[in-house]
């Protein structure tokens, strides 16, 4: 008996459904991030923009309703996806399929479950600042518990990491170094990466300086084991895509530096912003550019050997716009939400703080244009892979890691 839908097929990579559509909602909170006025506070809250909805231009109050709507739907289907994949995966669990996958270079996929649990307690307090009134005034007793939050999620990563290395450093040969032709073994590098900017949220937001303390320390622990993940797999990598060429279906993942990029990014800047606050560091409007610009270019340079080798393997033709379907399909997601997020905080925290251009000139709304675009064909994306993979079409070809 065949599937009735792709996803039936499962594999944990569906998680990246979930992730995706909370990456979605972090673009429209930009809108209100950057266009919304809220003095005296870091980030805008339901006051704020109720009041600029009641005074501001008629551009600006249908850029609120726009983020305002698009916040609820794209927070309502991280959260469908988020329970449909904990539900499936708890029946995967008990399959030969797992135990498969448990033996396999596949075993870190399931660092897509922590990653995706990781964004959804982020965009839920994106929900939490935008539709929940006087929330502000209890922010300080609920940092200790969003904390609490990503340290029970990070140690749930790192046992997972943890079984997967203990095998494959213990055991020689069971690690397929044919099949370490992508850089699908920095999911679990991604998942750290996503557990840190969590952590690191109450730094920039936090005035009890033992509150701002323990995130700058804890986001620095997850953000530091990121990074060195990050580096060690991309490295040995590498070296296999130049012996074994890539592969074809796990070629979204030579993207997936993009949106780490951008994670590690924020993080940085929400630490920045609490040791200048509350431990007098000095962090001026140049140096912000100058690391924005610099991760930027990270983006660029991974973005465009990604987008020549997806081509060459005809990636596009075969699994977005054609009937194949592969899970890993979804990883295409997070790097042009990643990018829509990134250029947002270049124009208005680098460029625009430093003085190089004028907020809401036509050079702003040129570049502002680009992150917009990537926000809308992410969201195309993201619509296109949900009927592919959720809706019954009994003739795809399914393929799963």
């Amino acid at each position: 008996m065949h599937p009735n839908r792709p996803a039936d097929k499962y594999s944990p990579l569906y998680f990246l459904a979930s992730v995706g559509a909370g990456g979605l909602t972090v673009t429209f909170f930009m809108y209100l991030m950057f266009w919304v006025p809220h003095q005296d506070r870091p980030v805008p809250v339901f006051e704020d923009i109720f009041a600029t909805l009641g005074a501001g231009s008629v551009g600006l109050k249908t850029a609120i309703a726009v983020a305002l709507v698009g916040i609820a739907t794209f927070v309502f289907l991280n959260i469908k996806y988020l329970v449909w994949n904990l539900k499936a995966f708890l029946a995967f669990r008990k399959s030969d399929a797992y135990e498969s996958l448990k033996k396999s270079n596949a075993e870190t996929t399931i660092l897509a479950m922590p990653l995706a649990l990781a964004m959804s307690v982020n965009a839920l307090f994106i929900v939490g600042l935008v539709f929940v009134p006087g929330l502000w005034s209890i922010v300080e007793y609920l940092f200790p518990f969003a904390m609490a939050a990503f340290l029970a999620i990070g140690v749930q990563a790192l046992i997972y990491i943890g079984d997967f290395l203990g095998r494959v450093l213990t055991n020689g040969g069971v690690f397929d170094v044919t099949a370490h032709n992508s850089f699908a073994q920095m999911l679990p590098a991604f998942a750290l990466a996503m557990i840190a900017v969590g952590f690191s949220a109450p730094a920039a937001m936090s005035t009890n300086s033992v509150v701002v303390g323990v995130s700058l320390v804890g986001s620095t622990f997850f953000g530091i084991a990121s990074v060195i993940y990050a580096a060690l797999a991309l490295f040995t990598a590498f070296n296999s895509m130049l012996h074994y060429g890539t592969s074809k279906e796990t070629a979204p993942t030579l993207l997936i530096v993009i949106p780490l990029m951008t994670v590690l990014g924020i993080m940085a800047m929400r630490q920045n912003h609490g040791l200048h606050a509350t431990f007098e560091a000095q962090v001026t409007a140049g140096e912000t550019m100058v690391l924005l610009a610099r991760l930027l270019t990270v983006q660029v340079l991974f973005g465009l050997m990604g987008l020549v080798v997806l081509a060459r393997h005809g990636y596009w033709k075969s699994y977005v716009i054609g009937n194949e379907t592969s899970p890993g399909s979804y990883a295409l997601v997070c790097p042009g939400v990643a990018l829509s997020v990134l250029i947002q905080f270049f124009v208005n925290a680098g460029l625009v703080q430093a003085g190089l251009v004028d907020k809401f000139s036509v050079i702003y709304w040129i570049v502002t244009a680009i992150a917009i675009a990537f926000q809308f064909a992410m969201i195309a994306m993201v619509f296109r892979l949900n009927k592919q993979h959720f809706g019954r079409a009994t003739s795809q070809v399914v393929l799963a890691e």
